[in-house]
């Protein structure tokens, strides 16, 4: 099992994709959508990361609770796939949901339903696996 992104629009305040976990035999068995912090060259804490490949493993911690953790990203650490619905809740990591929309009427879109996807990720992906974001 892996997880694509596809960034799907790329703004001066965000960047927003659409996630499919892919089984082994190629086919898209979940699909999802993120956010993230706009990119600024892979800067620390207010930037987006590269467009690339990751491995990613499953983590826990108080703050968070079961989410996922992105292994050797290029001048970065702590890069995690968690629960939340607004960008100013980012400082680089990336958001999951079941739909971008304007929640709170600010102009940007937002995620709904973050705890719910980031549960169904959780019960679907192996401890490590591939993340691959792509435009």
């Amino acid at each position: 099992m892996r997880i694509e992104i596809r960034i799907i629009e790329s703004t001066e305040k965000e960047r927003l994709g659409v996630g499919s976990v892919i089984d082994e035999m190629g086919n898209a068995v979940f699909t999802f959508c993120t956010l993230e912090l706009p990119y600024k060259n892979n800067q620390r804490q207010i930037s987006s990361i590269d467009l690339g490949k990751y491995r990613v493993r499953k983590r826990f911690s108080e703050k968070y609770g079961n989410h996922f953790e992105l292994i050797s990203v290029k001048n970065r650490d702590k890069i995690l796939i968690h629960v939340a619905n607004f960008v100013r809740e980012l400082k680089g990591c990336i958001a999951v949901g079941s739909a971008h929309k304007d929640i709170d009427n600010d102009g940007t879109k937002d995620l709904i339903n973050s705890r719910k996807t980031l549960n169904k990720l959780n019960a679907i992906m192996p401890y490590e696996f591939e993340l691959i974001i792509t435009h």
